[in-house]
């Protein structure tokens, strides 16, 4: 359990800004201070923090929505968002589409996906993701915040499991001598996905159950429900295909714009799919 827990924590480290006591990390007489197989472990539970990311901005979007009107309440807690995790992953969305927005080599990809200054393509891809995710988000609203809470938790949830989904089934693709995780550079065994898969689906079982009980409309949860996992799935398969022929593999880039498109396609099917049940 001691590990487990510690593992949670690493993941937790190098997802977001949250300080993890040391002590939670820490070794004892008998054990490591630190071990580099912990990052290479802790990716089954990207899941359980993308949920944890998602309960914040949805409490933040709760406390927006009373003050403000729904777009900048949508707004506010983007904004909360992607300061807890330090814009990890639209770090990545943009470097990633930076690098295989236009047609070049591989070598090249990778070369300008290793650039810190973010070009058109990039620009583009954040403005337009960030963008669209605010928009939805006002846009559920309209449905309750509970719901819309509820799916933002799950959505995040999902779209981690994405992510983990397409390390486990590609190669590493980038200079694993300058990887900056060189753990996550190495093959993860597809374990770790079925992990993920259950940590997930206790977080979706949470999620549902904790609101549903406060809202039983149990057509509006499965709905939410399905349109997450099936949008999650999509994305994680087109980034696999894409990946796989464009850089023979992933980048921790490719992770984050993983990550950044399914739960924008996530959010966007729900609220489609809550439109047609209407």
């Amino acid at each position: 359990m001691r590990h487990e827990l510690r593992l949670c924590g690493v993941a937790l480290q190098f997802l977001t800004r949250v300080p993890v006591p040391g002590r939670l990390l820490g070794g004892t007489a008998s054990e490591p201070a630190w071990d580099a197989a912990w990052l290479n472990e802790c990716v089954r539970y990207f899941p359980l923090v993308g949920a944890l990311v998602g309960a914040c901005g949805a409490l933040v979007l709760a406390g927006a929505q009373a003050l403000l009107p729904p777009a900048a309440a949508a707004l506010v807690a983007v904004m909360g968002m992607i300061w807890l995790t330090g814009a990890f992953h639209e770090d990545g969305l943009a470097d990633t589409f930076d690098g295989l927005g236009g047609s070049v080599s591989r070598a090249r990809a990778l070369e300008i996906m290793k650039d810190s200054r973010i070009g058109t393509y990039g620009a583009l891809a954040l403005g337009t993701v960030t963008a669209l995710r605010v928009l939805v988000l006002a846009a559920l609203l309209a449905h309750g915040v509970l719901l819309t809470g509820a799916a933002l938790v799950m959505a995040h949830a999902v779209s981690r499991t994405a992510s983990l989904a397409v390390m486990v089934s590609l190669p590493y693709a980038g200079d694993m001598e300058h990887a900056k995780a060189k753990p996550l550079a190495t093959q993860v065994p597809v374990g770790q996905l079925g992990w993920g898969l259950v940590v997930l689906t206790v977080v979706l079982l949470a999620a549902i159950g904790a609101a549903w009980t406060l809202d039983r409309h149990a057509s509006q949860w499965a709905v939410t429900a399905a349109a997450l996992l099936g949008s999650g799935a999509v994305v994680a398969a087109l980034m696999r295909r894409w990946l796989r022929q464009r850089l023979g593999g992933y980048t921790g880039d490719t992770l984050g714009a993983t990550q950044q498109l399914s739960e924008v396609a996530g959010l966007t099917a729900v609220l489609v799919g809550l439109r047609l049940l209407a």
